[in-house]
């Protein structure tokens, strides 16, 4: 990755804009030719030693030549890749206009969490998969960067609302969304992550009494205790949730469903008319291997959420700060495993790596993050998985037995199976392990409440509407579809608030072709 100075970038953003407007008749072609934007960034070396956001976000210029790239496609291709089908030609059009605040009023026609999804969702596999631009220029990554112009449309109307001052034109852009009159209906929402947030949003709009139930002390989910504050500052999320409590929705935390009320005593006892699951996928998984109950391995899920939920990287400050680890192995090869990485760089660890059995093309972490974690010092041991985690006599960690592996033919996945190297093991030395290999769906729910339908992975059985096997119980996200993204469980959530609302009315949901 290459790393212009912030007074670089914006300064050819100028004269590309410039030169652009100064064309006579701008054809498709002479948009295919600007160049896409370079997001400013904090330097490798400095960010490596901080928790501030990695990326700063583009420059009005920047996002001004972004949004001249968009061919402005009639049949929208990158809608259809979009899960919570954001009209994108329309509000990458205001963004060319200088329309910030119209811009900003499309996306949250159908997200109510642009500032996240455009800093967090792995829009290469999405929308700008999609994308015309990057399919006419042979290259996925050469399309519109549409996340980037998502987030840069959501910072401005925060920057308009911190300021008191308004856009270029238009109204001021954040406003609350409207709620229709109160129908006496309630609805509980278990969970406050992205799907959970996206269901009370939607709900009550129509009117309906919402509450949502966390588990625990501070409401977000994944995105609070999962999310590294250099990727997804808190602030952000805490905003979002704001937005929630100004339309009425009440949240209470440390409250859980399964333990501190049955989800059946919600309907019969509590009176709610409908509830919706969104508790995620926080069961982490295990290699199984010997040793990995010694003192100092970790689950991601648990490391993180000290570091993100509960501030161990601030040691002054900090009520649970963690020791610091010296040499870390992070077993896993997607986004969870870079953000563990990366925040084990940031606490003080003098060496950390990533042990992945494929080769980095079949990694499925964003392009973004592995380049990010290999600029701030991670190493990547590829083609290699360990075997076993080696302890004194104390069972502390003391290193790992790694195997080495070659790629084989594609399995169902589509990537290359790793095979193991017969006779190619080695140990490095270590302290610490962290396993980011997957997590599975929250079981409680689903243990406390027999009726309601689950598959052997522990995901709860919906219909495409996200009705359960429970009248009047709804499920969307993670703990439906296994461990995704923040965009996937609010298109999810989407769907399943559109049902309760039709079932609110009395009216059926819509017939579709088997």
């Amino acid at each position: 990755m290459s790393h212009k100075s912030p007074a670089e970038l914006r300064s050819e953003a100028q004269a590309a804009l410039a030169e652009f407007r100064g064309l006579e008749k701008i054809r498709a072609r002479d948009r295919l030719a600007l160049p896409q934007q370079e997001m400013p960034a904090q330097d490798p070396i400095v960010r490596a030693g901080n928790m501030h956001e990695v990326t700063h976000g583009y420059f009005e210029e920047q996002a001004r030549v972004e949004a001249e790239r968009c061919l402005q496609c009639k049949n929208a291709p990158c809608v259809e890749g979009c899960p919570v089908r954001i009209d994108i030609p329309r509000f990458i059009g205001h963004i060319a206009e200088g329309d910030y605040a119209a811009s900003l009023s499309v996306i949250r026609e159908a997200s109510l969490l642009p500032s996240i999804c455009g800093r967090v969702c792995p829009q290469e596999n999405q929308c700008q998969e999609y994308c015309t631009v990057g399919k006419s220029l042979k290259d996925i990554f050469k399309s519109v960067s549409i996340g980037r112009l998502e987030r840069f449309a959501a910072d401005r109307g925060a920057a308009i609302d911190a300021s008191g001052a308004t856009p270029l034109k238009g109204s001021v852009s954040r406003t609350v969304p409207e709620v229709k009159p109160a129908t006496g209906k309630k609805v509980a929402v278990v969970g406050s992550g992205p799907a959970g947030i996206t269901v009370a949003a939607d709900v009550r709009r129509e009117g309906h009494e919402v509450t949502i139930f966390e588990a625990f002390h501070k409401p977000g989910g994944v995105m609070v205790y999962g999310i590294p504050e250099f990727r997804l500052p808190k602030k952000i999320v805490e905003d979002e949730l704001h937005t929630l409590e100004e339309m009425g929705v009440e949240i209470h935390t440390n409250f859980l469903v399964g333990r501190t009320r049955k989800l059946k005593d919600l309907i019969e006892k509590d009176g709610y008319d409908a509830v919706f699951i969104g508790t995620g996928a926080g069961l982490p998984r295990f290699m199984h291997i010997d040793g990995e109950n010694f003192v100092g391995v970790f689950s991601a899920n648990e490391f993180l959420t000290r570091s993100n939920l509960m501030k161990a990287y601030d040691r002054d400050r900090s009520d649970t700060p963690m020791p610091i680890p010296e040499r870390v192995a992070v077993f896993g090869g997607g986004n969870v495993a870079m953000d563990a990485a990366r925040t084990a760089i940031r606490i003080g660890s003098k060496k950390v790596s990533i042990i992945y059995r494929r080769s980095r093309v079949e990694m499925p972490a964003r392009a973004e993050e592995v380049g990010h974690a290999e600029e701030e010092g991670v190493e990547f041991l590829l083609l290699k998985s360990p075997t076993r985690i080696l302890g004194d006599e104390n069972q502390t960690v003391i290193g790992i037995e790694v195997l080495d592996y070659e790629l084989g033919e594609p399995d169902d996945s589509g990537r290359r199976r790793p095979v193991p190297i017969p006779g190619s093991e080695s140990v490095i030395d270590l302290d610490t392990v962290i396993v980011a290999i997957g997590n599975d769906s929250n079981p409680l729910i689903t243990r406390t409440t027999p009726e309601l339908k689950a598959n052997k992975w522990g995901n709860i059985l919906t219909d495409e509407f996200g009705k359960t096997s429970m009248d009047k119980v709804y499920a969307g996200g993670d703990i439906v579809l296994g461990a995704a993204t923040v965009i996937l469980a609010m298109g999810e959530g989407r769907k399943a608030a559109a049902s309760i609302n039709r079932m609110l009315r009395g009216e059926a949901d819509p017939v579709t072709e088997a």
